[in-house]
């Protein structure tokens, strides 16, 4: 079933009017393609295998089709959700409990590593109706008995595609075998691997396959192809940044060494660059997405993988530094950026080995590429391209009972800063970040830590973008 039918009304639908009421005020109108070719099936029960990328409301798709499935008296475990990164399912996680709040509390737990195992067990002891989290931990819940799933009645595989790129098709197996046979299964994946036609023919019931055409609409985004020799690459980046001078920029490679070196250059240039693969410890990872998204880093170098499930707001360019040799992970890439009807930057470096990938490239978005020299790149700005804010880390976040407020109250009151020099703040576990403007960032660290938040002294650092 193959769908790019014009978004219809989520009153279509046989919601609850509670349900419809919160939809409203959410400001969900009209549903995309994905949400009006797959909750019709979802909501009648019906197994799913449904292909749709980041950022195409695939999470609304499946969160509305498992609250319509849920019984919030019941104080069990009724849906288990699964997702390749811890970032995806805290998003999973934000997004589920919105669409919730219809309902009388319903509870949303995330099961991913990083966070101590009894901390979580704790949560769940006291009753969850839904479990959010990464194979590998719900696998240790399941085995130490913490988590329940004798009355589940749905499991959602969110990005198979990279739970199994990242190797967890035996983990997702696992956890599938134990859940009880007659339960709904929804899978959504952005491409389709031979790995999901195994899962499919293990534990789904004749699922209904929906196809959803690429959401981006090509208008939106500028694609710029530049031919390099590998030992240009690197410097090309630059060229590109200092010529186009986009404020927020996710740049790809294909590994992690190719990562570290990019970082390298671009921050001895005096860019503000950080690196994101798979092998970070959680805790800078947090830090790195932190500074990307409240716009305190210019430049965010990732592989694949760890970039998966990132929907950061406001990005106005993508610079694809490797080219990948999976075209539909390419459109995937510049799908990034020219959301909500934004224009957005695709720049694209070849060398003539891959000069093959990018005719299927070509051929998956049905054109030509448009190629340009590199010697038309000159800088078109004063000065270093700095980001418009900076981070400051606070020791203590939600265990001490901080709250955004208590930050922008700081700041704002005894601190004297205007409202208009604070910006995103995020409460973690353990330590807290605020953006601040770059240019009162110092000052701001030191009135904080001379000044007191809640009553009491905190200690406050600059961080590095």
């Amino acid at each position: 079933m193959t769908s790019s039918s014009p978004a219809t009304g989520f009153d279509t639908l046989p919601l609850s009017p509670a349900m419809q009421d919160n939809l409203r005020q959410l400001g969900y109108l009209g549903m995309t393609p994905i949400q009006a070719a797959a909750l019709p099936p979802a909501l009648l029960g019906k197994d799913l295998i449904a292909q749709a990328k980041t950022g195409s409301g695939k999470t609304a798709a499946f969160a509305l089709a498992l609250l319509a499935n849920l019984n919030p008296r019941r104080f069990a475990v009724q849906t288990l959700v699964l997702c390749p990164t811890r970032e995806l399912a805290d998003q999973v996680t934000t997004e589920i409990r919105r669409l919730a709040r219809a309902e009388e509390n319903i509870k949303v737990v995330t099961l991913c590593g990083g966070v101590p195992l009894r901390n979580q067990a704790a949560s769940l002891e006291t009753g969850a109706h839904i479990a959010v989290g990464t194979p590998g931990r719900i696998m240790d819940h399941l085995e130490r008995g913490s988590l329940n799933i004798e009355a589940l009645n749905t499991l959602v595989l969110d990005e198979a595609d990279r739970m199994l790129d990242m190797g967890f098709y035996d983990d997702i197996a696992t956890v599938a075998r134990q859940c009880p046979r007659q339960r709904q299964t929804l899978l959504f994946s952005a491409t389709y691997p031979q790995g999901i036609g195994q899962l499919s023919a293990q534990f789904m019931r004749e699922p209904v396959l929906i196809k959803v055409e690429a959401q981006h609409d090509g208008g939106q985004i500028r694609q710029r192809w530049y031919e390099v020799k590998d030992s240009e690459r690197l410097h090309a980046v630059s060229l590109l940044l200092n010529h186009f001078r986009p404020a927020s920029t996710l740049a790809f490679c294909n590994t992690k060494a190719q990562c570290r070196d990019l970082v390298a250059v671009l921050q001895a240039q005096g860019f503000s660059a950080l690196a994101l693969y798979g092998e970070l410890e959680q805790r800078e990872r947090d830090q790195v997405l932190v500074q990307f998204a409240n716009r305190s880093c210019s430049v965010l170098v990732a592989t694949d993988v760890a970039a998966r499930g990132l929907d950061i707001a406001q990005l106005e360019a993508v610079i694809n530094v490797d080219i990948t040799p999976d075209p539909e992970v390419h459109i995937h890439r510049i799908g990034r950026t020219g959301r909500a009807g934004a224009q957005g930057l695709a720049l694209s470096l070849a060398s003539l080995d891959e000069m093959g990938t990018v005719g299927k490239i070509e051929v998956l978005q049905g054109r030509e590429s448009q190629w340009h020299p590199l010697s038309e790149l000159a800088p078109t700005g004063q000065g270093a391209l700095l980001p418009p804010m900076a981070t400051l880390q606070i020791v203590g976040g939600r265990k001490e009972k901080i709250r955004a407020g208590d930050v922008l109250g700081a700041l704002t009151g005894e601190a004297g800063f205007a409202k208009e020099q604070v910006g995103k703040i995020n409460v973690n576990e353990f330590s807290t970040y605020v953006a601040v403007d770059r240019t009162i960032a110092t000052e701001a660290a030191r009135r904080l830590n001379a000044g007191r938040i809640k009553g009491r002294s905190v200690k406050v650092r600059l961080l590095e973008g």
